[in-house]
């Protein structure tokens, strides 16, 4: 297995769909939308591209099409496709899990530090997908139109904890993957960066793995490597030498918020992988040192949270939105920051 690979399986966030849209030239001439994206999609067949017209996965100028639409001149076609399912045996285990929300089509789930999302290379079980299985087999009645296995919708890292969006049915998974792909869901996570950030504001830049190390992702400014990530953020709380902050994103690149604000040279407080596990900011006194350290052994990994989830209901139509209190170790962390910071006033 390549290094690649296993990076993807371990760490990808939110890319479990691919996307594509396409406008229809002035002189497209009349043929089957089937035949339209096979022509411009290569790698695909043309029974995945009629499953995704009868799963209702195909739109042309914001509706949604059967497989014999034909294409006319300056129509928008768009498209969602899961990745392909990982062939990984997916074991139940009784492990607990904090369910927020839960209805016949969905259900949100609150996410601890220190768990892997999915199965994959070196975690194949232990994983939320592993105790969601369990969980949604044993649940009293079974889920109309469960198809065998949790949906998820996107994904977060092991150490980020938070808010998780999951489908029962293949079509609620549909129907959630376009919210996420158009943009319309609310995400807003917490995290404290380390420095001073003058104000709030928006982060653009694409981003991609690094050419240098495939394990971690960078920002790439030119725009020649990577996909567009936008990130907007608010100050919440300054602490001197770290912010606690709010992101809201407006898309989901995997280690979006931890790339871009290492970009800034804010990374996360505690982020190994990013530069945030060491001191950025501050004295080299031992006592400084001794407290730094003690911030950190309250978290196993980023200080990060996936504080709120907003999206629509996908058979009610309801706009539902959830909030999540921050983990008890992120908490502690804040209050000796706040503690610290009013010992020297």
């Amino acid at each position: 297995m390549t290094e690649e690979l296993v990076v993807d399986l371990e760490n990808e966030e939110e890319e479990l769909f691919e996307h594509h849209r396409f406008k229809a030239d002035p002189g497209q001439e009349s043929i089957r939308i089937d035949k339209f994206l096979i022509d411009r999609m290569a790698n695909t067949s043309r029974n995945k591209i009629q499953v995704a017209a009868k799963n209702g996965n195909i739109l042309v100028n914001g509706i949604k099409v059967k497989q014999n639409y034909k294409v006319k001149p300056g129509d928008e076609v768009s498209i969602v496709l899961p990745y392909p399912v990982r062939e990984i045996e997916l074991i139940p285990q009784d492990i607990p899990i904090e369910v927020a929300y839960e209805d016949d089509d969905l259900l949100v789930v609150n996410k601890p530090a220190n768990m892997v999302v999915h199965p994959g290379y070196g975690n194949y079980s232990g994983t939320l997908v592993n105790a969601l299985v369990f969980y949604i087999q044993n649940l009293p009645s079974p889920p109309k139109d469960y198809y065998g296995r949790p949906g998820l919708v996107h994904r977060i890292d092991k150490h980020t904890t938070g808010l998780l969006l999951i489908a029962k049915t293949e079509i609620a998974l549909i129907e959630l993957a376009k919210q996420f792909y158009n943009r319309t869901t609310e995400r807003r996570y917490h995290a404290l960066v380390w420095g001073d950030l003058a104000s709030g504001g928006t982060i653009e830049g694409h981003i991609g793995r690094s050419l240098k190390n495939r394990k971690v992702m960078t920002v790439f400014k030119d725009g020649l490597h990577g996909k567009p990530a936008i990130t907007h953020y608010k100050i919440l709380e300054r602490f001197g030498l770290v912010t606690l902050i709010e992101c809201k994103l407006e898309t989901g690149r995997t280690h979006q918020i931890r790339a871009h604000f290492q970009s800034l040279g804010h990374p996360l407080f505690n982020d190994s992988e990013y530069g945030g596990n060491k001191i950025v900011k501050g004295t080299r006194s031992a006592s400084y040192e001794r407290f730094i350290q003690n911030c950190f052994d309250l978290l196993p990994g980023q200080a990060l949270h996936a504080k709120t989830l907003g999206f629509i209901q996908p058979t009610t139509q309801d706009y539902l939105e959830f909030d999540s209190q921050l983990p008890t170790g992120f908490a502690d962390l804040i209050e000796r920051w706040r503690n610290y910071c009013s010992d020297f006033k």
